[in-house]
């Protein structure tokens, strides 16, 4: 049991879907459970805030009755790993970039409180690609509603709408994009990195050259930065091929 890998979501439905696909090529299904927190991110803030000792399963399993229920037969130990998929979501009424550095800090551990993951702006940043050739200067205001969805639905290759659709060679090529792209945010360099990146060096250079000066986000998918994670720079490097 100590093998199973804990996945928290946002939502009920893009997060599962994105997840649930590359489960079919990069994560074995069988040892992971996938549960929802129901929320934005800054709500989670507010319940670290007012106990620093927070026991993130717990909180989870509480939550409400649907993970209640998936989670009844489970405690924590059961878990060797959990990661969280959370949206920056800079527009909430409740959007603050110091939580964010806060929670960074606070889940940066996936074998004790949980290690967080963002996406910028939102989940659907990882089928955001117009065209791949020109993705690195892919920007979108984050400060205000822009209707992230529908302009994504309008922009995205037809290949990438669908995230059910994707084959093993879509997500080698999405990973490789969205690795290139964080590579890029750090290094100004467009290249696939030869390195780790922590996600609070993400969010620092999304604040110091994007959202500060400009309130927009450089457009960046969590979940191809936690394979990145999960395999290390050498493996994920022959998974994707250098696509």
């Amino acid at each position: 049991m100590l093998n199973k890998v804990l996945f928290v979501f946002e939502g009920d439905k893009t997060e599962e879907q994105v997840i649930t696909s590359l489960q079919k090529y990069f994560v074995n299904e069988n040892t992971s459970i996938k549960c929802i927190y129901g929320a934005e991110i800054y709500q989670i803030y507010r319940e670290i805030k007012t106990d620093e000792d927070l026991d993130t399963f717990n909180l989870l399993k509480e939550r409400n009755e649907k993970n209640k229920e998936l989670l009844k037969e489970y405690t924590r130990d059961d878990f060797a790993e959990i990661y969280l998929f959370f949206d920056y979501d800079g527009h909430s009424s409740m959007a603050d970039d110091k939580k964010v550095n806060e929670l960074l800090n606070f889940f940066q551990e996936e074998t004790d409180k949980g290690k967080l993951y963002l996406s910028y702006p939102m989940v659907e940043s990882l089928k955001h690609i117009c065209d791949f050739a020109t993705f690195q200067d892919l920007v979108v205001e984050c400060k205000k509603n822009i209707k992230y969805k529908a302009i994504v639905g309008k922009e995205s290759l037809k290949e990438l709408i669908n995230f059910n659709g994707y084959s093993i060679d879509i997500w080698k090529s999405l990973i490789s994009a969205h690795l290139k792209k964080a590579n890029f945010i750090i290094k100004d360099n467009f290249e696939f990195p030869t390195q780790l990146f922590p996600q609070l060096e993400i969010f620092d250079n999304q604040l110091k050259k994007y959202i500060i000066p400009s309130s927009q986000v450089s457009v960046l998918s969590g979940f191809p930065m936690f394979i990145h994670d999960y395999y290390g720079n050498k493996k994920t490097i022959e998974l994707v091929n250098f696509i």
